[in-house]
């Protein structure tokens, strides 16, 4: 059955700052369901399958938010964030009073916090709105929101989040969501890791790298994280689905919360000086999981 038009026009316009992996399937979600869609990145490149599909390109944030009633970014850390939203050509030089602003990158709570005054400056509201899931997730609108900010903006935001995922969990005031993504994401990162360290005492002790896998993925520490790796490690496939050197910042960024609130993240500082080492090794753009192919070895004295 096709939409009538009161359905179509009652949908907010919308604009993605960030065609990546995530912010992509977001936007191919959105326009499946008729939104209104304008897409920036700044590899033009990336936008043209969406232009294809109906989106407007904007040339720069500052256009894609005069166009739009709710702005979405989705991009790879705060030096990007700020890139997208400050300056002449940033989002918030096009964006009218009253729109809302959502922050779905995974970024550092001291960011979203100082973004979010900026916003208010403006007259919009502000949504600190992180995801888990992966870009099938976003693309199908079965992301997880971790979400904070006021009730308000997310009521005023909840046609898009109900579209892109089976929910949106308000945790708090600003900088809540960023908060539980750092959390969520470490923890993650420390599994990894943990992971990488098995798998080389496994290889050193001549065990059967398959069979000690599937012992471990199908046991008690057979987490999805684990199980993800192991399936990776199976397939000997590294193709990026969130890239290592992403992980790599999202500890540092945890590590940085956690030392602003007088919190020891022991296990996540010793996760992130393996994430280092494969990093320096040439894998930071492998898929995260790639970390097992990390040499761990004492060193010689």
């Amino acid at each position: 059955m096709t939409e009538t038009m009161s359905e179509t026009m009652s949908k907010p316009n919308v604009a993605i700052l960030g065609l990546g992996i995530m912010g992509s399937g977001m936007a191919s979600r959105l326009l499946s369901v008729g939104f209104p869609l304008t897409v920036y990145n700044r590899n033009r490149e990336k936008c043209i399958p969406f232009g294809d599909a109906s989106a407007f390109i904007a040339t720069s944030p500052r256009e894609a938010a005069s166009r739009a009633q709710i702005i979405l970014s989705m991009v790879a850390d705060d030096s990007a964030s700020r890139a997208v939203w400050l300056g002449e050509n940033g989002a918030l030089n096009g964006v009218s009073p009253g729109s809302v602003l959502i922050e779905s990158s995974t970024l550092s709570v001291g960011w979203v916090k100082e973004l979010e005054a900026a916003g208010t400056q403006r007259g919009c509201e502000f949504l600190d709105a992180p995801v888990t899931g992966t870009k099938t997730h976003a693309a199908s609108g079965e992301l997880l929101f971790l979400v904070g900010g006021s009730a308000d903006a997310l009521d005023a935001a909840r046609s898009v989040f109900s579209v892109l995922g089976r929910d949106a969990v308000h945790l708090g005031p600003t900088g809540s969501g960023a908060l539980m993504k750092l959390i969520n994401n470490f923890m993650c990162g420390v599994q990894a890791a943990s992971f990488a360290e098995a798998v080389a005492l496994i290889d050193a002790g001549g065990l059967d790298r398959g069979k000690a896998a599937s012992i471990l993925s199908g046991g008690a520490p057979g987490s999805g994280i684990v199980k993800r790796i192991a399936d990776r490690i199976a397939t000997n496939d590294f193709t990026p689905n969130f890239a290592l050197r992403w992980m790599a910042k999202d500890l540092a960024y945890a590590l940085d919360g956690a030392s602003r609130n007088g919190v020891a993240l022991q296990t996540a500082s010793a996760a992130l000086s393996v994430f280092e080492q494969a990093i320096a090794e040439g894998l930071g753009n492998e898929d995260f999981s790639a970390v097992t192919k990390s040499p761990r070895r004492l060193s010689s004295s």
